[in-house]
């Protein structure tokens, strides 16, 4: 987290307009997950200096906005991928983890979260709030129903998080009907301690904030972990059923002539974790 918060008067949250502000997005993912985490890029990546693939041209991308120096800077981003615009393109990012035919078949409305990075000096809870609004009020203007994609560890041994995979394993396995499951040339199963040795209480110490704070409203783990070399991390795949976040953290307002709800606070804590391909 910054030292000294930036003052939030003059940042805002919005979608990409422009090819420019997606370029400008794909450099802030360049510089947070290859500059700062070391993630291992392309060589036309590493020439470019953006993160960039194949789906950046179908998806929506959320960014946060800075204009106090004049000239707006991107500071944060999120990369929104729907089902029309998966299916045009032939598939989601998740689909390269994890078989999520459970959850397309479901018959809900659903949208992926991915490519997601902030700034560190913007790693303050009201920029991370206004990322996590700019999310809340996409789901309700198009009305999904459920959000899913790769939640991540730092990390590639999965014996050195064989507690915490245990543990969303035991406690928070998705009903098979719903179930995602990696894909059975990655898959690396989470069920390594038995459920009679784990302590839940201390393991959530153990989980990154934001995977904690998924689990505190309801979201679902598929079976399987998954070791993403690209990104130096273990994912697991994360569901949520957004009228759960309804339900308990609804706040109504009026903006725009419609009625919304504030994100839950927790989800704007904490560390990067990645989600589906980036790091929120």
């Amino acid at each position: 987290m910054a030292e000294t918060p930036p003052n939030t008067d003059f940042i805002h949250v919005r979608l990409a307009r422009t090819p420019v502000e997606i370029e400008a997005a794909q450099a802030l993912r360049y510089h947070v997950f290859y500059e700062e985490h070391a993630a291992r890029p392309s060589a036309e990546m590493a020439r470019l200096k953006r993160d960039f693939d194949d789906y950046d041209p179908h998806a929506d991308h959320l960014i946060v906005v800075d204009e106090r120096q004049g000239a707006p800077r991107i500071v944060g981003t999120y990369r929104l991928l729907s089902r029309a615009v998966a299916e045009k393109y032939g598939r989601f990012y998740t689909s390269g983890e994890y078989n999520i035919d459970s959850i397309l078949n479901s018959g809900a409305s659903v949208l992926e979260l991915g490519r997601s990075c902030v700034l560190p000096e913007y790693r303050t809870r009201p920029v991370l709030q206004m990322l996590w609004q700019g999310i809340a009020d996409y789901v309700l203007e198009h009305k999904i129903e459920m959000l899913f994609g790769c939640a991540s560890f730092h990390g590639t041994d999965p014996q050195a998080l064989a507690r915490p995979l245990s543990y969303l394993y035991h406690y928070h396995l998705a009903p098979e009907a719903l179930r995602p499951v990696a894909l059975p040339e990655r898959y690396v199963s989470m069920n390594m301690i038995p459920k009679e040795q784990l302590n839940p209480k201390e393991i959530l110490g153990e989980l990154p904030p934001l995977i904690k704070g998924y689990l505190r409203i309801g979201s679902l783990i598929g079976d399987g972990a998954v070791i993403d070399e690209q990104f130096g991390t273990t994912d697991v795949c994360i569901m949520l059923h957004t009228q759960i976040v309804a339900n308990h953290y609804k706040k109504h307002y009026e903006r725009k002539g419609n009625k919304s709800f504030t994100a839950p606070a927790f989800l704007a804590e904490g560390e990067d974790v990645k989600i589906a391909g980036g790091s929120a």
